[in-house]
């Protein structure tokens, strides 16, 4: 049973082995697909969002508030004209990215303040009523 598993995972798929079905979807990363790394907590009665966004000029980002979601949005352009058949690897990353978020209920979303600093978005959102934590018992 276990030889029969593992031929299983190594045989060809429709004339074709996984290997080239990983290197596709390793590419798909690399093709300047960006997804900033977001952090969401609460602190000092505001809800706050901090995303990672290195290389990102204040110029080309934007954030909306549409629905109870908030959205951030950007562009990370190169200023070099890249000619990919001189590099041995490309790993900067640019192109355009959209992030949404779906926010809690109970916040005052017209008295929202955010900074940019060294990379860094930070957006502070006042929380109109106070949240509850209760601790629930497994049984």
């Amino acid at each position: 049973m276990e030889r029969w598993f593992e031929e299983s995972l190594n045989r060809p798929f429709f004339g074709m082995h996984w290997m080239p079905f990983r290197q596709m979807f390793h590419e798909l990363g690399e093709r300047g697909d960006m997804m900033p790394a977001v952090d969401m907590f609460e602190e000092g009665g505001h809800l706050v969002v901090k995303a990672e966004l290195p290389g990102i000029n204040k110029e080309n980002l934007s954030l909306r508030i549409v629905d109870n979601n908030l959205i951030l949005s950007g562009e990370k352009s190169t200023e070099d004209k890249i000619e990919r058949s001189n590099y041995l690897r490309l790993e900067r990353s640019h192109g355009s990215f959209s992030r949404t978020l779906n926010l809690p209920d109970g916040l005052d979303t017209e008295h929202i303040k955010a900074s940019f600093k060294d990379g860094v978005l930070e957006v502070r959102i006042p929380r109109t009523e106070s949240s509850t934590v209760r601790q629930i018992s497994v049984e």
